[in-house]
């Protein structure tokens, strides 16, 4: 069993950034692929990035790819979320997602979430 803590949303401005973290409970963190996903309200979740468990592999939403990147400190059993040049289309709950060994960038491909952190970010 995992547990997933998110932290570090808030309110930025469209340019800005932030950094979500990520913090995993339990011993078997580095066996398991992780990945980011956010939901706007009205929308469906969507998938925003992934990385294995070696951070070797790592995938993007198109719509985040040059502005977001995913990494990962298995020693402190964490996984990130750097967020640059934010954009208002950005503003949704934010959820950190587990799953055992592969990445992938279905939500339904995923066994454990957390709770999921606010960005909001403004025009």
């Amino acid at each position: 069993q995992v547990q997933l803590v998110e932290s570090g949303g808030g309110f930025v401005q469209a340019g800005g950034s932030l950094r979500l973290s990520c913090l995993a409970s339990g011993r078997t963190f580095s066996t398991y692929g992780m990945g980011w996903f956010r939901q706007a309200p009205g929308k469906e979740r969507e998938f925003v990035a992934t990385i294995s468990t070696s951070k070797i592999n790592t995938r993007y939403a198109d719509s985040v790819k040059g502005r977001f990147t995913i990494s990962r400190d298995n020693a402190k059993n964490t996984v990130y979320l750097q967020m640059n040049s934010l954009k208002p289309e950005d503003t949704a709950v934010y959820y950190c997602a587990g799953r055992p060994l592969v990445i992938a960038t279905q939500a339904t491909q995923y066994d454990y979430w957390g709770q999921g952190t606010q960005v909001t970010v403004s025009s």
